[in-house]
């Protein structure tokens, strides 16, 4: 049986690119090579705009109620094969298969709040805008739009962006992460099924060679992106002077706040799934705490850290685990693990004290896996390297403030902003953090606040390089030209 191998979508039609390397893709809960990815050249990429760019001069003319038509059964047969994009995602991704569940929900949401478009996309009309004048706001599709989603969801990112721009009458191109390319291809097939004309939506795979001609394509009229805040700020650059609109969103360090009063064993619990689902490796992760205040600081440490130890590492396929709520797997790859190593050894140098150490974790039956354990630092500085970097893996920085005020200050200070939650059942605080903490995203004894769909998804300062955030309402504004149109007509005489 051979090794199967990721195809381009193109056109409505599956294109193995010719001349083409290929990459493998490991699984890495055991560092076995599952498939194969074709680094696509900049002529499969410009293939892909011309077709999408040919399907769009139809496509936008269609009633928008017959554009969200695909979008319904679309919907509907990702209920049908949810668990098979599932365990296709835990295979490439190593997540658990509940979180994997979980983003499939979150895909499936977004679907949905698409086809609410014949709602969602009507203008405005303002009647006796002058003496007899009146005004009106059309909101008009635009062209070929495209995203480069990353590797850690890569059923759920795509979803905030392609079905809106195909519900407001865009045609679409998505380069997925070459680490994880195959959940796409399950749920490409599906798209395929679901009635789209060719063209409307296109799938092309490649590395940083495809993501610079998207960034390049003349008849790419936008792209969203969502990756590191380094690779964002040269996609907004380079956007930015083709004239291209651009959502870039970027790293995070999303911070948990936790008050005297807060219900610590709740928290507790709450906290562990926030910083170790999906091995730290989600933009909503949260990996720093601050406790505010000596004894909170003390019993937030002594119970996170005791909690942390207990958190079951495995491969999520092990049908021994697999039903697992609190399942941690592999961070994705080789590289990512010596990174993070090296940032525990920089923590070390730098004097916070290792509370857990998870090195040396070994995962009988997956030796070549890429797992690392739950790892806490306590006695953490603001500033510390290991708090200013976003290490994106089961890395958890403790830090201590005299007061709530010292507490936003030093979420405030990062230079990121995508999330940040508090802990306490009292009002004041919690309305004191939500209006002044600077950070896109804020959740009040929410571990995770993400966002459902028909809300804006989307952090602030260097998590963020676009004014208009993911998914719901307002990403319609991205994919949607507003002409204004003024009118007046005179008596016939």
């Amino acid at each position: 049986m051979g090794i199967e191998k990721a195809k381009n979508y193109v056109g409505g039609k599956w294109i193995l690119p010719e001349h083409c390397e290929w990459l493998d893709v490991h699984n890495p809960s055991t560092g076995e090579v599952v498939g194969q990815v074709p680094i696509s050249s900049r002529s499969d990429v410009d293939m892909a705009a011309a077709r999408a760019s040919e399907a769009f001069r139809e496509w936008k003319n269609l009633p928008v109620s017959r554009r969200v038509q695909p979008l319904y059964r679309l919907a509907a047969m990702l209920r049908e094969n949810e668990e098979e994009i599932s365990r296709t995602l835990t295979l490439e991704m190593g997540k658990s298969l509940p979180d994997a569940r979980a983003e499939m929900k979150r895909a499936i949401e977004n679907c949905e709040a698409a086809c609410g478009m014949p709602m969602l996309q009507q203008g405005r009309n303002l009647i006796g805008a002058s003496s007899e004048i009146d005004g009106e706001v059309l909101m008009l599709p635009v062209g070929v739009f495209a995203a480069i989603t990353p590797f850690n969801f890569p059923a759920m990112v795509p979803f905030w962006f392609f079905p809106y721009a195909l519900a407001t009458g865009n045609t679409f191109i998505l380069k997925p992460s070459e680490r994880v390319p195959f959940t796409m291809q399950v749920v490409t097939r599906l798209i395929d099924k679901a009635g789209f004309p060719p063209g409307v939506f296109n799938l092309v795979n490649g590395d940083r060679g495809a993501a610079e001609a998207i960034l390049e394509n003349p008849l790419i009229k936008g792209v969203s992106m969502v990756g590191s805040t380094n690779v964002c700020r040269i996609v907004a650059e380079k956007c930015a002077r083709a004239g291209k609109r651009f959502q870039a969103m970027g790293s995070a360090k999303n911070h948990l706040v936790v008050m005297s009063d807060a219900r610590i064993e709740d928290a507790v619990r709450n906290m562990v799934t926030s910083c170790y689902g999906c091995a730290g490796q989600r933009c909503m992760a949260s990996s720093a705490i601050v406790a505010v205040g000596e004894e909170t600081y003390r019993n937030v440490c002594d119970r996170f850290t005791e909690a942390s130890r207990n958190v079951l590492v495995a491969n999520p396929l092990d049908p021994r685990y697999a039903g697992e709520e609190m399942l941690m797997g592999p961070v994705i790859s080789r590289k990512a693990k010596d990174f993070i190593l090296g940032m525990i050894e920089t923590g070390i140098s730098e004097g916070a004290t290792l509370a857990l150490d998870g090195r040396n974790l070994v995962v009988k039956g997956c030796e070549k896996g890429y797992f690392i354990g739950p790892t806490v630092f306590t006695d953490v500085k603001p500033g510390m390297k290991i708090h200013s970097t976003e290490i994106f893996g089961p890395v958890v920085v403790i830090l201590k403030a005299d007061n709530l005020d010292s507490a936003i200050d030093i979420i405030n200070r990062h230079r990121y902003g995508n999330g940040a939650s508090i802990y306490t059942q009292n009002g004041y605080y919690a309305r004191k953090f939500k209006l002044e903490t600077e950070a896109g995203m804020i959740g009040i004894n929410v571990g995770i606040p993400a966002p459902v769909a028909p809300l804006p998804f989307g952090g602030m300062k260097e998590s963020q390089f676009s004014d208009i955030k993911a998914q719901g309402r307002e990403i319609i504004n991205f994919y949607t030209e507003h002409k204004v149109v003024t009118e007046r007509y005179w008596p016939e005489r």
